[in-house]
């Protein structure tokens, strides 16, 4: 989405979605547009023919970005269609009439050296950059609130009976209820976006640990993940887009299979 005299970065992604153990449909739905350095990440609530018809809206919406002419204009395209899908989730709720219907949405864009990341709920977004990992987003859950304002441990809210009621989420309130993050990309970041259906059974740790193993490429850290998951339970859909930056002009040797980069003067 543009181009820039600056530092630019090439992406590599791959994703990932399952129904799980327990649930007959998936609700989630998935957005894997690399070419534009789009990736999304919508988990929708409400059962059959509401909960996937919201994440869907979602991700329909934010496929329909176009090209943007600078910075500023994509975050006003990024705001543009979320109010969209917003309002077209509520309109469908009020057809159905059996109650409010939503999704969470956790989104990822890359515009010349930055990261925009855009979140409403508790799907999430990590960045592993070398060997130190963080959660990019910060949940909209009440069990967040409660240990935003002290009133419980990081340890309570693990067992927590309110742990995953959401405070926000598309398609609920009038307006879109979303925060946003930006930052500057360096060369291998590796972002992680997921629905809750992973971080259930996987922490951050033991995501770093798979996220950095050498003798796996994208495609296996992320079919490990998601099945993982599914096998530890699968109490929810589980759905994970993983994406690394390159940066431009870094040459690459390949070795038994694997990529390494080109340091100094041959």
């Amino acid at each position: 989405m543009g181009a820039s005299a600056a530092t630019t970065f090439d992406f590599e992604s791959t994703s990932d979605s399952r129904v799980g153990r327990v649930r007959k449909v998936n609700e989630d739905s998935v957005l894997e547009a690399t070419q534009n350095c789009l990736w999304v990440v919508a988990d929708g609530m409400g059962g059959h023919a509401a909960g996937d018809f919201a994440s869907q809206t979602v991700v329909a919406a934010m496929d329909s970005l176009g090209d943007a002419a600078s910075y500023q204009d994509l975050h006003h395209q990024v705001v543009d269609r979320l109010s969209l899908a917003n309002h077209k989730i509520q309109t469908h709720a009020e057809t159905l009439g059996r109650g409010s219907i939503g999704s969470t949405v956790v989104a990822l864009l890359a515009y010349e050296n930055r990261y925009l990341c855009y979140w409403s709920g508790d799907s999430r977004a990590y960045l592993q950059r070398g060997e130190s990992i963080r959660q990019v987003t910060k949940d909209h859950t009440e069990v967040q609130a409660l240990l935003d304002a002290g009133t419980i441990t990081p340890t309570q809210a693990v067992t927590w009976p309110r742990r995953n009621v959401i405070t926000r989420a598309l398609g609920v309130t009038l307006d879109p209820e979303v925060e946003m993050i930006e930052g500057h990309l360096q060369d291998r970041d590796l972002f992680l976006l997921c629905s809750d259906g992973l971080t259930e059974y996987f922490d951050i740790e033991e995501q770093s640990q798979v996220l950095t193993m050498r003798e796996w490429d994208l495609a296996a850290k992320c079919r490990f993940l998601v099945s993982q998951a599914v096998e530890r339970g699968g109490k929810d859909n589980v759905s994970v887009i993983l994406v690394r930056a390159k940066e431009n002009g870094r040459p690459e040797i390949e070795i038994d299979g694997h990529n390494f980069e080109i340091e100094g003067q041959l």
